[in-house]
């Protein structure tokens, strides 16, 4: 690999800690749908107040759509960053109206997993935001993260407008430019249309049900790997 570019310093350890965990064989992020089991504490599910943080200026929040395999993944890393107000499980991409996890776990709605970020202008920028996006999941991979295979879990940034498309077009070419990555990066780029949030079972899905196999094996190691290479800006 080539040295000097400026996002490597962010990624390359954490590329090197994924692909140790991609070895490693787990139950898929779908493998498990049974909800009184995912629900977690008391079995009440999360609601999307609990993700909310007060004294927040709204006019400088922003929100941008991505996915990056399975949803609880993601979600578990963004509410943890510095800057973020918000990360919501949920579907965008596909044909299906207000689908369901069990429809799209089939790979047939044309959804993907994804997390909307609402984010604080004033305090991380879009930059910052899609470096995570790139330090903690396997881009190169094509409708794959790990085990968990299909359409649904492809690596998309849902852009809302000019401004988000060129950023992320811009890091891409960047990381391609570099071979930051032994692969090419085939994370696809789409217009924003639609978000559905995912069933309450789902959101902080990490923090509800830590002792479930899938986070102690795949979200909790990730989750330690972004805290050690991104500890300055976490939240406190």
């Amino acid at each position: 690999m080539k040295a000097g570019n400026k996002y490597r310093f962010l990624m390359l350890p954490v590329l090197l800690q994924v692909i140790i965990l991609l070895t490693i064989t787990l139950t898929a992020c779908g493998g498990t749908t049974n909800k009184n089991i995912q629900m977690g504490k008391d079995d009440q599910p999360a609601s999307a107040a609990a993700k909310s943080v007060p004294d927040v200026n709204t006019s400088a929040i922003d929100t941008i759509t991505l996915g990056g395999g399975c949803f609880w993944c993601v979600e578990a890393i963004y509410e943890r960053l510095a800057g973020v107000v918000s990360a919501v499980s949920g579907f965008s991409g596909g044909t299906v109206k207000n689908p369901t996890y069990e429809e799209v776990c089939t790979g047939s709605t044309g959804h993907a997993e994804v997390v909307q970020i609402a984010y604080d202008t004033t305090k991380i920028s879009l930059d910052e935001i899609l470096k995570v996006f790139f330090s903690v999941h396997d881009p190169t991979t094509l409708n794959r993260q790990g085990n968990d295979v299909g359409t649904q879990y492809r690596s998309v940034i849902f852009y809302r407008d000019k401004h988000q498309k060129d950023v992320a077009a811009s890091i891409i070419r960047a990381l391609d430019r570099e071979n930051v990555y032994n692969n090419p990066v085939v994370t696809q780029l789409e217009p924003f249309t639609k978000f559905y949030r995912a069933e309450d079972y789902h959101q902080e899905y990490y923090d509800n049900n830590k002792n479930a196999p899938y986070c102690r094996l795949v979200i909790q190691p990730k989750l330690e790997k972004f805290e050690k290479v991104f500890k300055d800006r976490l939240k406190k």
